[in-house]
C-alpha cells in the first residue's frame, strides 16, 4: 500500500509542475522506490526530501529524480550513459524506456547493491560497472543522452563528445556563487546550447575509484 499511495501522492504533486510524460510516469511506478532507500527510510520513499545511502552518497527526493529524467527525454531505442549510479533507481527507470544504459559508479558497495536490484527487477538491459566516470567512458560509442549526478566547476566538453548528433546530456554545474544549477547540453554538429534547468543539491564530482567501499 506504502508503495501505490506514495506514488500517486508523486504523481498528483508532479502534475502540478505539469509533468504529464506518461512513458516516464508508467516506469517510475513499475520501478518500486521502497527497494531502493535503506529500509530505515521507507516511510519516505515517495517524499521529496534527499536520503543518504551508503558511502557518503544520497539519492535524489522523488520528485527532483523525475524532473531530471522528464528533461534528459529518454526515449525507446536510446543508449544512455548514466555518471554516478548511486541507488540505481534513476538508472532502473531509463532501463525501462532506453534500449540500453550503461551506468557507472566509483564505490564497488553501491555497483553490487544497485546490480542487486536490476536482477531482481529482471532489468537485462542496464550495465553497471565500477569505473571512475570523471573524463567520460572513451572506448563505449557514442550515446543519444548522459546523465550525471555529480558536479562540475565547467561544462565538461568530453563528455559532449560521447554525445551523438542531436543527443544531449543533463549535469549539475556549480557557479560561482556556490549554487548548484542542473543544465541541458544539446549537441547540433561541432555546436553545443546549454539552457540551465533548476537549482539542485549535488557534491562535486570526486575523480578516480574508490579503494575500500
Amino acid at each position: 500500500m506504502i508503495e501505490k499511495e506514495g506514488f500517486a501522492a508523486l504523481v498528483l504533486r508532479l502534475r502540478g509542475e505539469g509533468l504529464t510524460d506518461l512513458d516516464l510516469l508508467t516506469a517510475t511506478e513499475q520501478t518500486p522506490r521502497s527497494h531502493f532507500v535503506p529500509p530505515q527510510f521507507s516511510a519516505d520513499a515517495y517524499s521529496s526530501r534527499t536520503i543518504p545511502i551508503d558511502c557518503g552518497s544520497f539519492m535524489e527526493g522523488a520528485d527532483l529524480a523525475v524532473r531530471i529524467l522528464a528533461r534528459l527525454q529518454v526515449k525507446p531505442g536510446h543508449r544512455v550513459l548514466e555518471i554516478g549510479t548511486g541507488s540505481g533507481f534513476m538508472t532502473a527507470v531509463m532501463g525501462r524506456i532506453a534500449e540500453r544504459v550503461l551506468s557507472v559508479e566509483r564505490y564497488r558497495t553501491l555497483v553490487a547493491a544497485a546490480q542487486g536490484r536490476m536482477d531482481a527487477l529482471g532489468l537485462r538491459n542496464i550495465i553497471i560497472r565500477q569505473a571512475d566516470g570523471s573524463n567520460g567512458m572513451p572506448g563505449e560509442g557514442t550515446f543519444d543522452r548522459i546523465l550525471v549526478t555529480a558536479a562540475f566547476s565547467t561544462m565538461p566538453r568530453f563528455y559532449a563528445e560521447q554525445l551523438v548528433h542531436g543527443g544531449s546530456m543533463v549535469a549539475p554545474l556549480l557557479l560561482e556563487n556556490e549554487t548548484c544549477m542542473m543544465v541541458r547540453l544539446t549537441k547540433t554538429g561541432s555546436r553545443f546550447e546549454r539552457e540551465d534547468l533548476f537549482p539542485v543539491p549535488y557534491l562535486p564530482l570526486v575523480s578516480h575509484m574508490a579503494a575500500h567501499l
